[in-house]
């Protein structure tokens, strides 16, 4: 599709997760409309972000209202060897830098993909791209056609993740496989926000809600505008 393609976002062989008990007793746990009170599902890995994650990437997709954003999730993989729980720790957001973005769209460019890498390398050692976000200004929290293909292309690790924020309403969610791989790209997750140390809760999205609180809306079935996307390819815009 164009030169990017030949950046890898992994290693050719990615490690087994490390062992690590798993963190809910320090976390607070926000669904979505999509998921039920029970924290049980069939979802390849749980899904642990930090505040100071949340916050970069919040100020990231506030930054540009009318234009797509996005860059790459950086964090941990664990395993819990009691339940056998695989689960990631979002601990950062690296802005994907020299992109072409639009009202519509988003291209991750040759240039993008090396900054992401020198990034990880130099500010986060040791940590792993543990999957991609974007904005949907003003069209809602979904993955379009485009962005399931970039997504299964430069990210198929059953672990990674795709976060979508709508910065005009204050939403977001996150896209995670199936343990059979499957991907459903309106059925967004909410997420286990990291407060360890007594902090407080940062999360400020409408669309979801804390375990034990009601969500004021039943999901709905937003139509994904036809130029809503994030286009995989330098150039390329399907």
């Amino acid at each position: 599709m164009g030169d990017e393609t030949r950046i890898r976002l992994l290693p050719d062989e990615t490690p087994a997760p490390a062992p690590a008990r798993l963190p809910s007793g320090q976390a607070r746990r926000w669904r979505s409309p999509f998921e039920g009170e029970s924290a049980r599902d069939d979802a390849a890995v749980q899904i642990f972000v930090t505040p100071r994650a949340y916050v970069r990437v919040c100020a990231h997709a506030g930054s540009d209202l009318f234009h797509e954003v996005g860059g790459a999730l950086v964090g941990l993989r664990r395993l819990d060897p009691d339940s056998g729980t695989a689960f990631v720790v979002v601990e950062a957001a690296v802005a994907a830098r020299h992109t072409r973005h639009g009202a519509s769209y988003l291209t991750f460019t040759q240039d993008s993909l090396v900054a992401i890498h020198d990034d990880l390398d130099r500010r986060h050692p040791g940590r792993e791209i543990i999957g991609w976000y974007h904005t949907h200004p003003g069209m809602g929290v979904f993955l379009s056609g485009y962005d399931v293909w970039l997504h299964e292309h430069f990210f198929p690790e059953p672990w990674q993740l795709a976060l979508v924020v709508e910065p005009r309403a204050g939403e977001g969610g996150f896209f995670v496989r199936q343990r059979d791989g499957t991907l459903d790209p309106r059925a967004y997750r909410g997420f286990h926000e990291l407060l360890r140390n007594g902090r407080e809760s940062v999360m400020r999205w409408a669309n979801l809600a804390a375990d034990g609180e009601g969500l004021d809306d039943e999901p709905t079935d937003t139509a994904a505008d036809p130029q809503g996307r994030a286009v995989p390819a330098e150039g390329g815009r399907g």
